[in-house]
């Protein structure tokens, strides 16, 4: 099983962001799939997500034993956002937030994963 497995489409995956007074906060989300090299999820409920991303970009994501570290974009319209729409059809979607990944780590065995590989 590949890194990117644990974040395909469907899986359930826990979001940790930060506001820029550094006040944790962690949100459990559908992913939506890679697309790009990016992992591509739906805002319909995350205030405080939403609110701390757009104070401090940067975000840990767990999937499976797996912990992503990247940097994210926010869409209100446009290709991630249309697509976030067409893909959740149970909530009403705000936001497309992308995530570029910079550093997977497997937490199963305590170390770093070429990105570019799988």
């Amino acid at each position: 099983m590949t890194w990117k497995s644990n974040f395909a489409k469907g899986k359930e995956l826990m979001l940790s962001t930060s506001s820029k007074k550094g006040i944790p906060h962690a949100n459990i989300v559908l992913s939506l799939g890679l697309i790009e090299n990016k992992l591509l999820v739906a805002n319909c409920q995350m205030n405080t997500t939403l609110k701390n991303l757009k104070e401090n970009n940067k975000i840990c994501v767990i999937g499976g034993y797996f912990r992503i570290k990247g940097t994210v974009e926010i869409f209100s319209s446009g290709k991630y956002f249309d697509l976030s729409v067409k893909n959740n059809k149970e909530y009403k979607v705000s936001n497309a937030i992308l995530i570029t990944v910079k550093e997977v780590f497997d937490l199963d065995k305590c170390s770093l994963v070429n990105i570019r590989s799988n």
